[in-house]
């Protein structure tokens, strides 16, 4: 467990699919509740950053994953090992869906990750496009180009692609900093899987972005 942040030009702040599609503002998608709640926390752990990475599902309406009458969600997906299931249709680019939530500037952003663009994929977490997790988004790439140490993250949801996303981030050797108050999951059994899953494999869990400064 980290206790002490080093030198802010070690540290980058990651906002793992901040999007509309994962939150109340898009019920017909992958709504998580409270979800829209988090970009205020999201917006502190960054102000603790030299720099600020996004990540966003970029789906296209045609992808082989969307569930139908004929394969209803969660109903597996055979012959394509980049996806595991069908989902609801979400995050197609150009929607209101694809979007980051009201109040996160994409401006703000120093590297941006779009990710499940091809028809056949739908990775979970931020750094593979593959399930594997042998096709780089090239995040890990950019962290380790600017020597950066430790990553503080927050997101939707905790449960799927934060989860993932961080523990990516761990098996390649960063520090890992996870902000409660900038995620929300789907449900408390998942969550609570994820969570231990997660501080075993070393990720540093902190309530708010306020107790940063107790690592300062």
């Amino acid at each position: 467990m980290l206790t002490k942040l080093p030198a802010k030009n070690k540290i980058a702040a990651f906002d793992i699919d901040a999007q509309n599609t994962f939150t109340p503002v898009c019920p017909d998608e992958l709504p998580v509740a409270e979800g829209d709640q988090i970009v205020g926390e999201l917006n502190a752990q960054a102000a603790f950053a030299a720099l600020r990475l996004g990540s966003r599902d970029a789906h296209s309406p045609q992808a082989i994953w969307i569930a139908n009458r004929e394969h209803p969600v969660l109903s597996p997906v055979s012959g394509h090992p980049d996806v595991d299931v069908h989902w609801p249709a979400h995050a197609i680019i150009g929607t209101k869906g694809f979007d980051f939530i009201a109040g996160l500037d994409p401006k703000a952003y120093d590297f941006q990750v779009y990710k499940g663009i091809e028809i056949d994929k739908h990775p979970y977490g931020a750094c593979y496009h593959d399930l594997n997790n042998k096709l780089s988004t090239g995040v890990i790439e950019y962290l380790c180009q600017h020597e950066i140490t430790t990553v503080i993250c927050g997101g939707l949801a905790t449960d799927y692609c934060v989860k993932n996303t961080v523990l990516q981030l761990r098996a390649a050797g960063f520090d890992v900093i996870l902000n409660l108050a900038a995620c929300r999951g789907i449900l408390p059994d998942t969550v609570a899987f994820a969570l231990t899953e997660m501080r075993n494999a070393g990720v540093t869990i902190i309530d708010c972005a306020e107790e940063l400064k107790k690592m300062l």
